[in-house]
């Protein structure tokens, strides 16, 4: 199993003693997954809290009319709060999720479940203050994307992304950054263009 990334990502905040890496390493189960392959179906339980240690993965709602809205974005290498996924919500509640989540192209997770993460939070005093921290920037993420969509125009929402997941860019196709963005792909396609013929993208870069 690969769990340095994680080891380094919690020694971001805090440093760990060997034992509790050892007993770090007891209570995270690897997972490899498959371009497409879910994680969680909505009408199920959010068991898990998942780190990316490679690739991408989506969190994401399925409407009336099943068209797909994009809530968030998991990479490896991203800021990292921007690491960790999971239906926050229905994990906490032990409640049927309406979410989705599923890997965007192959990708490695290492996930925690809700009884190791409960008995961590109880053994490694740090690990419980390290994971309000982690939450909380998801909460003030989550916040802001839906403020975004509600007070800017699609433009200023697309800056917003490239300064939120600069790697994810050049990586991720049209349809699913326009998906997040609450926009369709040729509009996606316009702007990308119109910010191109401005200069507006080479600053950025």
């Amino acid at each position: 199993m690969t769990l340095e990334p994680l080891i380094t990502h919690f020694e971001s905040y805090l440093p760990f003693s060997e034992g509790e890496k050892q007993l770090l390493s007891t209570r995270v189960v690897q997972r490899k997954l498959k371009r497409r392959q879910a994680i969680l179906q909505e009408g199920f339980p959010c068991n898990h809290y998942s780190f990316v240690v490679a690739g991408c993965l989506r969190l994401f709602a399925i409407d009336h009319k099943g068209t797909e809205h994009n809530i968030q974005f998991a990479a490896e290498n991203d800021r990292p709060a921007a690491r960790w996924i999971a239906d926050i919500g229905s994990f906490h509640a032990r409640k049927p999720s309406r979410l989705f989540i599923e890997a965007i192209e192959p990708s490695v997770v290492l996930q925690i479940e809700r009884q190791d993460l409960y008995f961590l939070y109880d053994t490694i005093p740090k690990f419980d203050r390290i994971f309000k921290v982690i939450i909380e920037n998801k909460f003030v993420e989550l916040q802001n994307h839906v403020l975004q969509n509600i007070s800017s125009t699609a433009q200023e929402r697309y800056l917003t992304f490239l300064d939120q997941y600069p790697q994810l860019a050049l990586r991720l196709p049209n349809i699913q950054i326009a998906s997040y963005l609450g926009i369709t792909p040729e509009f996606l396609s316009k702007i990308r263009k119109d910010l191109t013929s401005s200069g507006s993208l080479l600053k950025l870069s």
